[in-house]
């Protein structure tokens, strides 16, 4: 079977289409998230610490680290661990997700070209590019969050964890990289055409002008001649005849006027009734 070429499909609207604009949307909000996670130092949390107040408890991000009470929000981020850092976990996350937020940035920068709204129809391949690069940044986001749980327990420390809970980084890592991966993939499919170009928006030009518009022939134009059979008036230039002229008019106002009747009976001597 021949293959179809571009010139068979149309767009009917010229509107940006819905996977782009769900792409062009997740992306950036994802993006921001990442950037929580990336520089918040909440991976982690040390509760029930030994010695110390029992509201008071430690924060474990993957640059700093803090101590913090549930009764005050004053926050010391001064803490030195060389432990905590020196676990491949940490190093990893760092290059990872510092790298996840560059890619983003470059995806983003390759999209908006291919995503003009005011054009004929969107670069397709230029917008499906950067759906994958935003992909690709979804993943290494993902990559160090998920072991990064995994491994929560057993990352070591100086201080002696009792009480290890998931920091909201965690939380916010995973809704950023999800939203990345979903904003790209659902670009990256418009870089091919599918579900009968649905996906982009087009539609074929035998549905818009099919055989059903092509066959039907076109209703017989009536046109209303005037008759000329009836001889015109020499003495006027209104197209009327004179025996016309003659004929009662149907109109009621048109009619003259009827004469008043006389009563015939009456001689003219009074009654002795109107005396």
């Amino acid at each position: 079977m021949p293959r179809r070429s571009t010139q068979e499909w149309i767009r009917l609207s010229l509107r940006t289409p819905g996977i782009l604009i769900f792409g062009m949307v997740l992306a950036p909000c994802g993006w921001i998230l990442n950037l929580t996670a990336t520089v918040a130092p909440n991976w982690r949390t040390l509760n029930d610490l030994p010695n110390t107040p029992v509201n008071e408890f430690i924060q474990q991000g993957i640059w700093e680290i803090c101590r913090s009470t549930s009764t005050d929000t004053r926050i010391n981020c001064d803490l030195q661990d060389t432990t905590y850092f020196g676990n491949q976990i940490i190093e990893v996350a760092q290059g990872l997700m510092v790298a996840s937020l560059i890619v983003t940035l470059i995806g983003l920068a390759v999209a908006i070209p291919g995503v003009r709204c005011w054009r004929d129809k969107p670069n397709w391949v230029v917008a499906g590019l950067g759906g994958l690069l935003i992909f690709l940044s979804g993943v290494m986001t993902i990559i160090p969050i998920a072991w990064y749980t995994h491994i929560l327990e057993d990352i070591s420390t100086v201080t002696p964890s009792v009480d290890v809970r998931v920091g909201y980084c965690i939380i916010l890592g995973y809704i950023g990289g999800i939203f990345e991966i979903m904003g790209g993939a659902v670009m990256f499919i418009g870089i091919c055409r599918c579900c009968g170009g649905k996906n982009r928006g087009e539609t074929r030009i035998e549905e818009v002008t099919g055989p059903r518009f092509r066959n039907q022939k076109q209703p017989a134009r009536r046109v209303e001649v005037p008759s000329l059979s009836r001889p015109r008036s020499s003495a006027s230039s209104v197209p009327y005849s004179k025996d016309s002229l003659d004929e009662d008019v149907s109109f009621p106002r048109a009619k003259s006027p009827a004469a008043p009747s006389v009563n015939t009976s009456y001689s003219g001597r009074p009654y002795e009734a109107d005396l």
